[in-house]
């Protein structure tokens, strides 16, 4: 007589679930996450993001004609959103708060995502991605820290002639640079620097 094995123990290696619907759907998106945090944009492939969720390859082509539809929809799926911003009294911690929330969304599975989207893809597939990144990335984060320098403004912290599209662009533009470029992982010692020597003395009444 055979003893009976649980479901997973019996299961051949590399075997796909029986999953259908939503189920299956966020799993080849979580899959779709983890390789471009892994491979990046250049080595991810349906095949591979396949083999992560555990399915087969039909049941991704049928769901996604593409690479670039499905990585649009995981990055939709998966950014970490900021709804809020922080509001202690004082535009110097608002901004600092901020900042580090921004950083925790940026070293995020999707944030990595999304970074090796931006870093490693051609500017066609670039194009793809422009509204995307604009609407759940770009848009968000301006608000956010006009809110945080109106507030600012009223409390006679911040200039009135403080908000405009280049002042609202320092910040995240100085995050991606210099993880791009210097590999910095901003520790809370540099998000301080940014804040205290250049956020504040360029918006300062």
């Amino acid at each position: 007589m055979v003893t009976s094995r649980s479901t997973a123990a019996a299961r051949p290696e590399g075997a796909a679930l029986r999953r259908r619907g939503p189920v299956l759907e966020r799993a080849i998106l979580e899959a779709a996450l983890d390789q471009l945090s892994s491979v990046g944009w250049s080595g991810l492939t349906m095949e591979g993001v396949a083999v992560g969720a555990q399915t087969g390859k039909a049941a991704v082509y049928r769901r996604w004609s593409s690479k670039e539809d499905l990585v649009a929809d995981a990055l939709q799926a998966g950014l970490p959103a900021i709804d809020e911003a922080p509001d202690t009294g004082r535009v110097r911690q608002d901004l600092y708060e901020l900042c580090c929330r921004v950083r925790d969304v940026m070293y995020s599975k999707p944030g990595f995502a999304l970074r090796a989207v931006l870093h490693e893809c051609d500017t066609e597939a670039a194009e793809r991605f422009h509204g995307l990144i604009e609407t759940g990335v770009t848009q968000p984060s301006k608000r956010l820290f006009r809110d945080v320098l109106r507030r600012g403004i009223s409390r006679g912290e911040v200039r009135n002639d403080a908000i405009d599209d280049l002042v609202l662009d320092v910040i995240p533009a100085m995050m991606m640079y210099r993880s791009k470029v210097c590999g910095s992982e901003w520790p809370d010692s540099e998000i301080a620097d940014l804040v205290d020597r250049i956020m504040v003395p360029l918006v300062r009444a």
